[in-house]
């Protein structure tokens, strides 16, 4: 086996490791912030869905260069060149990831190897081979994913508030209207696996009968909840206010965990290739001495992201967890449930629509549009603040670490 391709291995699993950290603990941050579970438990369990996510639903093919952010053509006559490029773009990547993660900063594991693959690409090839309209398309979801994610979070959070939350009755309001919140979780969660989101499992179902599933499984959802929700007696009418909104926020608490679970469950699906696409790259370019345009992913490759993710949030994540959970607004169960339905609602139209969106992007917004619900001062402007800006730094800090690592690798090894 050549140094280059153990390299890749190694910095591939960091990678993973570093998106763990980072970019997978946003999908418990609702969970732990509104209490429902505890940075331990939301370890264990966003660990097991983000292996299973990777290694069940990652696919199993890959683009060579991520987003077709740059044109491998110039390479066709040096492909090792570009082998070397993508290690050191996925090593820079890596690197500013844990940077973030240090500073709790919740940035984007995508922009971060985009913009690292655009340092490389435009060293090597040139302003000419950047693809400039992709990478326009993705700046432009710096503020298509938030803004969405927020308006979503901010409509769903207002209805709960309005006809569950802020009734004379809010137990009585409860029996109503979770069961609803249910049929609409459960729905949202089901169309989001099964619409062209199955195919290792050859599960993929057409838009009808992915649609046709969810009602039926938000059905069944919401009528098993409905049971529970009216058997449960514990808190009627009659109870204080305060007491009978303990109880609301308590059902909602089992609503927030699962959806933090399938959010966990997806991200590891899709984020996944940024660690192992890169790799999967430089291995197949050392195998064929060529540049292909699509490169496979073993069973192998999707479990050592899968295991790198996983020791990734355990290890650092709740740096990121605690920040996403606690320090941009105050979150409960129930408006946890409004922005993770939210940002699943988000990234599954977006994602159809062929739009690029950030999940981590989408998902500050949401948690950004629930506080927005309550009133301006209900948000820290300071910590939005120090988010906005890791963002806008992404892009170029992770290309100029790339062209660093390049130009020190190409004068001691290449």
């Amino acid at each position: 086996m050549e140094i280059i391709v153990v390299a890749a291995i190694m910095v591939g699993f960091y990678m993973a490791w570093n998106i763990g950290a980072n970019d997978v603990a946003n999908s418990m941050a609702c969970a732990v912030g509104s209490k429902a579970l505890t940075v331990a438990w939301a370890v264990v369990l966003a660990g097991i869905c983000n292996f299973c996510g990777a290694v069940l639903v990652g696919s199993h093919v890959a683009d060579t260069v991520r987003k077709g952010i740059i044109s491998t053509q110039v390479f066709t006559n040096d492909p090792r060149m570009l082998a070397h490029g993508m290690l050191c773009a996925l090593l820079a990547a890596a690197v500013w990831l844990n940077l973030a993660s240090y500073f709790s900063m919740p940035v984007s594991t995508t922009h971060s190897i985009v913009g690292a693959i655009v340092g490389f690409g435009i060293l090597e090839a040139g302003l000419g081979h950047v693809h400039w309209v992709k990478l326009g398309q993705i700046v432009a979801s710096w503020f298509i994913s938030p803004l969405a994610g927020g308006i979503i979070a901010f409509v769903i959070f207002k209805l709960i508030l309005r006809y569950i939350l802020s009734a004379e009755e809010p137990a009585v309001a409860a029996r109503k209207g979770v069961p609803v919140c249910v049929f609409v979780v459960f729905a949202t969660i089901v169309l989001a696996i099964f619409y062209r989101g199955l195919k290792n499992l050859h599960l993929d179902l057409s838009a009808p009968a992915a649609i046709a599933l969810s009602i039926l499984c938000g059905l069944f959802a919401a009528g098993v909840s409905g049971l529970l929700t009216w058997s449960n007696r514990n808190c009627n009418s009659e109870s204080p206010l305060a007491e009978q909104l303990m109880q609301v926020e308590k059902t909602f608490a089992v609503l927030v965990i699962i959806s933090s679970c399938t959010v966990a469950f997806a991200q590891g699906a899709n984020d996944v290739a940024n660690a192992i696409g890169p790799l999967a790259a430089v291995v197949e370019i050392v195998k064929t001495n060529a540049v292909p345009g699509r490169v496979p992913v073993s069973i192998g490759f999707l479990v050592l992201g899968g295991i790198g993710i996983a020791i990734g949030l355990a290890t650092f994540g709740y740096r990121v967890m605690r920040l996403v959970g606690t320090k941009v607004t105050e979150i409960t169960p129930s408006r946890g449930v409004a922005a993770n339905l939210a940002g699943m609602m988000t990234v599954l139209t977006c994602s159809k629509m062929g739009l690029p969106v950030s999940t981590t992007h989408t998902m500050i917004g949401a948690i950004l549009g629930v506080g927005l619900a309550r009133g301006i001062t209900a948000i820290d402007r300071r910590v939005v603040r120090s988010i906005f800006t890791s963002w806008l730094a992404t892009v170029p800090i992770a290309a100029g670490l790339t062209v660093l690592f390049y130009l020190i690798a190409k004068l001691l090894f290449w």
